[in-house]
């Protein structure tokens, strides 16, 4: 598979909850940065294990994908119910049709208030 490809393929397992796919798209020492909470998270076991141990009533939607060479961007929308609604912003780096690497920034849609400096500007 391609980079992107695989990619999509983690998404996609993800929603599925098929934590075995998920795992056939990491490389044993993949690397995971969510960088809001400043947690790093070491090979495949330990990212599959958080993934699945999330409390439920999420889905993921895939927004969009770019992809460069090996690393690809991926634009998530990640509704949970009764929570709000969350945004990722993905960095994943692919090799030998793996994910070796992924940096990833996490907020929650309307989570923080503006400041009000900013308000003339804002639509």
């Amino acid at each position: 598979m391609s980079p992107v490809e695989v990619v999509r393929a983690f998404w996609e397992r993800m929603q599925a909850r098929d934590w075995d796919g998920v795992r056939a798209t990491l490389a044993d020492d993949v690397i995971v940065d969510w960088l809001e909470t400043n947690e790093r998270f070491v090979g495949a076991s330990n990212v599959v294990s958080v993934n699945a141990a999330y409390p439920e009533g999420w889905e993921i939607r895939v927004l969009r994908l770019v992809e460069r060479d090996a690393l690809v961007v991926a634009e998530v929308e990640v509704p949970h119910a009764g929570v709000g609604v969350f945004r990722a912003a993905a960095f994943m780096e692919v090799a030998e049709g793996r994910i070796v690497r992924s940096v990833e920034y996490w907020v929650q849609v309307g989570g923080s208030e503006p400041p009000a400096w900013r308000a003339a500007y804002a639509e």
